[in-house]
């Protein structure tokens, strides 16, 4: 019988396809409380010290201590109930030390100290009671967010590092701000027709975002299989999202046709042009000469869509991504991520295994997050594609 580890359980996927620590680590980030303690109770220890000063300072005369009840408030938006009554207690006595040093007691039979301590309880006791009700809606967001990861995570079927004629290696982050889903996509699928990989972008984020997807990706996975041009492919995906998806929302795509050793067929529905880097590291960005529409807007424009056969041979290097990347900004200046300039020496030579591909675009990825400063502001796709000769 084996025998389960406490580690191994925690790392268990719940029936959402998401390990529990994952889901934590999504309701602390969601709540502030993946920050130490320290650092979320610093506004209000802060305010202690502040009120206490100036109360100090001001001179007996003066009685500045009832301005404490801004501690609640401060804490009830960063602590935990328990944390929350252990700050304000520091505010208590603080409290208590300065209505002594200002001999307030002995005014008006101390009514008015009384009424100052008891609107400073009051107070605490409700702002533990927001606490809490602030955590509930945080986890209640976190389980969503939670949910439309694992769908995301369900609908892109991760390819392995050979499909067909093809070497892929691939990576997908998510974005680090609140939305946490957005609408990138990905497939590749090796048909009858030859292999075929599809990358795009919804506009938006959250489970609307994950809806418009499973259209497209749907809609890619069947047709793929059954249409013999690229361009036929790509009308049925614009015939369904112009049928199950709402108005107004597009998808960027660009689908990519690999049938003929040698060459590939680009289509370009308003997505960031793909890259070609050459065993010496020599970058062609591989604009269109015809862009079209992102899906979802053909309706808009007269015409239909046409492809461009480019070289690709089995020592170069397709790379595609999504705008989460050629617009990633950087940490200080605010430029944008310049990919064609950094990437050729990053990829050159990868086509040689599908080894040397995946550290290449683990290479790419690194260089991205140096230039960000470690933290994304939209969700990142990066694929890295050969075809090399295995005769």
């Amino acid at each position: 019988m084996f025998r389960i580890s406490r580690a191994q359980r925690a790392e268990a996927p719940d029936p959402t396809g998401l390990a529990p620590a994952r889901r934590r680590t999504a309701l602390l980030a969601t709540d502030l409380q993946d920050l130490s303690f320290r650092r979320r109770a610093t506004p209000s220890l802060l305010a202690v010290l502040a009120v206490s000063v100036v109360d100090f300072v001001s001179g007996q005369d003066r009685y500045l201590a009832p301005l404490m009840v801004m501690v609640p408030s401060i804490s009830a938006l960063l602590l935990t109930p328990v944390e929350l009554l252990l700050v304000c207690g520091v505010g208590f006595l603080s409290l208590l030390w300065l209505s002594n040093y200002d001999q307030v007691a002995t005014f008006n039979d101390g009514r008015f100290l009384y009424g100052a301590l008891l609107s400073y309880i009051v107070l605490t006791f409700f702002s533990a009671y927001v606490a809490e009700l602030r955590m509930r809606r945080a986890a209640a967001f976190a389980a969503v967010s939670s949910v439309a990861e694992a769908a995301q995570r369900a609908l892109l079927r991760r390819p392995g590092p050979t499909v067909g004629p093809l070497d892929l290696a691939v990576r997908y982050v998510s974005a680090a701000d609140a939305a946490r889903i957005g609408g990138d996509l990905y497939s590749v699928l090796d048909t009858p027709h030859g292999t075929r990989v599809l990358v795009g972008d919804v506009r938006g984020k959250g489970l609307g975002a994950v809806q418009t997807a499973a259209v497209v990706l749907g809609a890619f996975r069947e047709a793929a299989y059954d249409e013999e041009r690229v361009t036929a492919v790509a009308g049925r995906v614009e015939a369904s999202v112009e049928r199950h998806v709402p108005d107004g929302e597009f998808t960027t795509a660009l689908f990519a046709d690999f049938r003929e050793p040698g060459s590939v067929e680009l289509l370009h529905f308003g997505h960031v042009p793909p890259i070609r880097v050459g065993q010496d590291g020599t970058v062609s960005v591989l604009e269109a000469d015809e862009p079209w529409v992102p899906l979802g807007l053909g309706p808009l424009v007269p015409g239909e869509p046409t492809g461009s056969r480019v070289r690709f041979g089995p020592h170069d290097v397709l790379v595609l991504c999504t705008d989460g990347v050629v617009e990633a900004r950087h940490r200080r200046t605010g430029d944008f991520y310049p990919l064609a300039a950094r990437v050729g020496p990053l990829v050159r030579g990868a086509s040689r295994s599908a080894g040397e591909l995946e550290a290449a675009v683990g290479r790419v990825y690194a260089d991205l997050l140096a230039h960000t400063g470690g933290e994304l502001g939209d969700d990142a796709l990066l694929m890295l594609v050969s075809r090399p000769d295995r005769t």
